[in-house]
């Protein structure tokens, strides 16, 4: 991608989330709505401003070290940045993660981080900071994955011995979720052409198809478009509330299954055992005991 057509300027507010939070957006309910456009800076916070602050970091440490050692930082740079035959071959499988903060010139970091601002914050807003946490490195680290298989194939100017760093493949997740979520939420591009998200996400696809076609430049733009990938699949097949959430609570659901079963057992014995002292005692479906002289639907004393 040109460096100008990253970032998004300025964010104009037209679209409120309702009130039903990040479960309102995947049922598409964000609707919008009607009134005059608000040219207005995003909070600067969360794990969008964790974000930027790595990405600055990194570049300025890399930047100040330079300056007592280019050769160290070079040799920093190969092992960092994203190359398929490293990290697929050599086990340099790290390179999948950090390449995402390795940043190129002080112009395409800036406008980077602008865009990762803009596009971020208005993800966390809706959807919170741990799901923009997990959208942004699944597209970063799974498009870094399937970008260096498909590399591995040398179909045309894909070789596995090209290098790629950046976020843009993180960003390009983000912007998926924009167009899927905010559609019709208007941007200024170049701070003067105002474009839905949605046409904004498409003329970035087109120009990073194009980019693999022709331009040199082959694999970063697949990098950029497996990103994008990821990021849909993300959509479509994590869980409202996140994956990390999800997870959760499928395990507390597994324990608390494991110990009801327990408890089941556990009863069926006791009810055994006391079949044999002439005494009967019941349980319910759950192994709790159930007391012949409560009222069986009160479920108030039931331990």
């Amino acid at each position: 991608m040109l460096p100008g057509t990253r970032a998004l300027p300025y964010y104009q507010s037209r679209r409120d989330v309702s009130a039903g939070g990040a479960g309102s957006a995947y049922d598409g309910e964000i609707m919008a709505r009607s009134g005059p456009i608000s040219m207005t800076l995003p909070p600067f916070a969360g794990a969008t401003r964790r974000l930027i602050l790595w990405n600055v970091a990194v570049f300025f440490a890399l930047a100040i070290l330079a300056f007592g050692s280019r050769g160290l930082v070079s040799l920093l740079e190969i092992h960092l940045q994203l190359t398929p035959e490293l990290a697929l071959l050599h086990g340099e499988v790290w390179q999948f993660v950090t390449y995402a903060f390795i940043n190129g010139s002080i112009i395409n970091t800036a406008f980077a981080m602008l865009t990762l601002w803009f596009v971020g914050s208005l993800l966390e807003g809706s959807f919170g900071s741990r799901w923009l946490y997990e959208i942004y490195l699944i597209s970063a680290i799974g498009g870094a994955v399937v970008a260096s298989a498909v590399s591995m194939s040398h179909i045309e100017r894909l070789q596995p011995i090209y290098a790629a760093s950046g976020p843009y493949a993180g960003i390009f997740g983000l912007m998926i979720a924009i167009g899927a979520f905010f559609g019709d939420q208007e941007f200024l591009l170049f701070f003067v052409l105002r474009m839905k998200a949605k046409y904004l996400v498409a003329i970035y696809i087109l120009v990073d198809v194009a980019m693999l076609l022709k331009s040199s430049d082959a694999f970063s733009a697949l990098l950029q478009l497996s990103g994008g990938l990821c990021g849909y699949i993300f959509l479509r097949l994590a869980p409202r509330r996140g994956l990390a959430m999800g997870i959760s609570e499928r395990y507390f659901a597994l324990r608390n299954e494991f110990y009801r079963a327990k408890r089941r057992r556990a009863a069926k014995k006791f009810e055994v055992y006391m079949r044999k002292q002439n005494r009967e005692v019941h349980f319910d479906k759950d192994g709790r005991y159930v007391d012949p002289d409560k009222d069986p639907t009160d479920k108030r004393w039931m331990n």
